[in-house]
């Protein structure tokens, strides 16, 4: 029974295994997109996330550790130089699994996996803004609706007036009883 084993063997032996999925990480690294099978690109994309996020802090210790997993210090270097520097602001997801149909010979579903960051088709792609369709009241629809760009402004403009105005009515309360002082 495979009670409580979670990752995929690929029909294959524990060395056979490690070198491969070493072997499909360095490529990775280094063409930034491999073509496969969706099996290999789910352990794949196991394999080599933990990798990626352990190369944004570039210090030795990482370096021993991420050489150790791929064996390559062409794909080392470059992981620690290029691609850290790409995904540093991003928490996880380093990797896209793009479907591409089955393969002719044996029917094996296909795929590309990719880095997210050096995709620019995907990167550069602009969505367009959703209309939707609000529902108004009779008095809200007669007042003219102001663009969103107008009412930022707006209410940058109303949190400075108010932080300068706190100082003047705390100075102005602070006369009247100086002055009632005074009289007395």
């Amino acid at each position: 029974m495979r009670h409580k084993k979670k990752f995929n063997h690929l029909g294959r032996t524990v060395a056979h295994r490690k070198a491969m999925l070493s072997n499909m990480a360095t490529s990775l690294i280094v063409h930034k997109r491999i073509k496969t099978t969706v099996a290999k690109a789910k352990a794949l994309q196991v394999y080599v996330e933990p990798l990626i996020t352990r190369s944004k802090e570039d210090t030795t210790h990482s370096r021993r550790m991420v050489f150790k997993k791929l064996q390559d210090k062409d794909a080392v270097s470059q992981l620690f130089r290029e691609v850290a520097i790409k995904v540093m602001d991003r928490k996880g997801g380093y990797t896209r699994i793009l479907k591409i149909g089955n393969r002719l010979g044996d029917n094996a579903e296909m795929c590309i996996i990719e880095l997210v960051d050096y995709n620019e088709n995907m990167a550069t792609k602009t969505t367009k803004p959703t209309k939707t369709k609000r529902r108004r009241s009779k008095k809200k629809a007669d007042a003219p609706v102001a663009p969103v760009a107008e009412n930022a402004v707006a209410t940058e403009e109303v949190v400075e007036e108010v932080k300068v105005e706190e100082p003047k009515a705390k100075a102005k309360k602070e006369e009247p009883k100086e002055e009632k002082k005074d009289d007395k």
